[in-house]
C-alpha cells in the first residue's frame, strides 16, 4: 500500500523518527566546554518558568527569559585582574559563551564582543520585535535570551555581538566554572528527580540505571532484577550556587537510608572524585552515629559507573503525569 507514492511503512517509519524514536537524541546538544578546549555533548536545559523565577534574580529573569533588555551603561560586565584572561558564562546555565579577549568597547552601553567561544554555544533567530529586523542571540543549551548581532563589528568577523551584561558571569582562565555531576540511587526514581531538580542550584536532573554491567538496560530489564542496575538519578549542578554537601543533605532527606530494599530500589550514592566519595563517607557516619543510638545505615557508596539514561518517557515523570508523588507512596 502506497500514500502518494510513498511506502506506508515508510511513513510510518518517518512518523515514528520525528515523534518517538528521535524523541531521546533532540533533548542533547553539542557544546564547546572552554576548560578542557574539547566538544562535548550534553543535556538541554529545560525549566518551568517557576522554576527560573526561583534560581535567577528578578533582572536576570526579565532579561533572558522573558526578552528584555537592560537600559544601556548600566550593566556591570565584570572584568579579570590586569594580565589575566576568562570567558563569559550564560548566567543561567554556566555555558561558556565568549572570551574575554573578544571582547571590544562599541561605545553603544552593552558589553560587544567580535565572536563568541563557538557556534555550537550560541543560536540566532530573526526578530521582528519593533517593527525592525534583527538577528537575536540565545545560549544554545538553555534559550537564555542574550541580545542582538549586528554586522558592525570589527574584523576579523565584522560582527558586533550586543550583549546584556546581566546574562553573563566571569570566569576567570585557570579557574573556569565547570558544572559537576553527582549520582543518588534514593528508591523510585520519578521522586528523587522531582526533589532534586527544585534544588537552587541545580541545573538538571535525569533518571536513568547505573551499577550494572548488562549493556543498554531496557526498565523492564532492569525491573527483573537480573541487570544488577539501580534506578538512579544523574545530578549535573553548580558548585558556586550549591555545595555537594548540600545534594548529600537532600538525599537523606527523601528516603529512609535504613531500609534495605532490593537491587533496582537499594539506596547508594556513585562518587565521580575522591571528594564526593570522602564527604559521602562523613556525612554517612555523621548520620550514623547523630542520636542517642547508633543507627543502621545501609546505604552503599561505590565508584560511579556507567550511567545509562532511562527511557524519555520516565524523564520529569511526576510532572509529565501531574503527579506530587510516586505511587504507592
Amino acid at each position: 500500500m502506497k500514500i502518494s507514492g510513498i511506502p506506508i511503512l515508510l511513513v510510518f517509519v518517518i512518523i515514528f523518527a520525528f515523534e518517538g524514536g528521535g524523541a531521546m537524541a533532540s533533548d542533547m546538544i553539542k557544546i564547546f566546554d572552554a576548560a578542557s578546549g574539547q566538544v562535548m555533548e550534553v543535556k538541554k536545559i529545560q525549566k518551568s518558568d517557576a522554576e527560573w523565577r526561583k534560581m535567577l534574580t528578578p533582572e536576570q529573569y526579565r532579561v533572558t527569559r522573558q526578552k528584555d533588555t537592560e537600559p544601556a551603561f548600566t550593566g556591570k560586565c565584570s572584568l579579570p585582574p590586569q594580565g589575566e584572561s576568562g570567558v563569559y558564562q550564560c548566567v543561567c546555565c554556566g555555558t561558556d559563551l565568549f572570551r574575554y579577549e573578544n571582547k571590544f568597547e562599541s561605545g553603544t552601553g552593552w558589553p560587544s564582543f567580535w565572536e563568541p567561544v563557538s557556534e555550537l554555544n550560541v543560536r540566532s533567530q530573526a526578530d521582528d520585535s519593533f517593527g525592525v529586523r534583527r538577528e537575536e542571540i540565545l545560549c544554545a543549551r538553555c534559550g537564555a535570551h542574550l541580545g542582538h548581532v549586528f554586522n558592525d563589528g570589527p574584523q576579523p568577523t565584522g560582527k558586533r555581538y550586543c550583549i546584556n551584561a546581566i546574562a553573563l558571569k566571569f570566569a576567570q582562565s585557570g579557574q573556569l566554572f565547570k558544572m559537576e555531576r553527582a549520582t543518588f540511587g534514593a528508591g523510585c526514581f520519578w521522586g528523587v528527580e522531582e526533589s532534586f531538580r527544585k534544588l537552587k542550584g541545580v541545573v538538571s536532573a535525569r533518571v536513568g540505571y547505573e551499577g550494572g554491567d548488562f549493556k543498554y538496560p531496557t526498565y523492564e530489564e532492569v525491573c527483573s532484577g537480573k541487570t544488577g542496575h539501580t534506578e538512579v538519578v544523574e545530578v549535573e549542578y553548580d558548585p558556586e550556587q550549591v555545595s555537594y554537601e548540600k545534594l548529600l543533605d537532600e538525599f537523606w532527606k527523601i528516603h529512609d537510608p535504613g531500609i534495605r530494599h532490593k537491587t533496582q530500589y537499594k539506596s547508594v550514592i556513585f562518587y565521580h572524585n575522591a571528594r564526593q566519595e570522602a564527604a559521602a563517607r562523613k556525612s554517612k557516619e555523621q548520620l550514623e552515629n547523630g542520636g542517642k543510638e547508633r543507627k543502621a545505615i545501609v546505604t552503599e557508596i561505590l565508584p560511579a559507573k556507567e550511567f545509562h539514561p532511562a527511557e524519555e518517557y520516565h524523564q520529569r515523570y511526576l510532572e509529565k503525569n501531574n503527579l506530587k508523588s510516586c505511587p504507592g507512596e
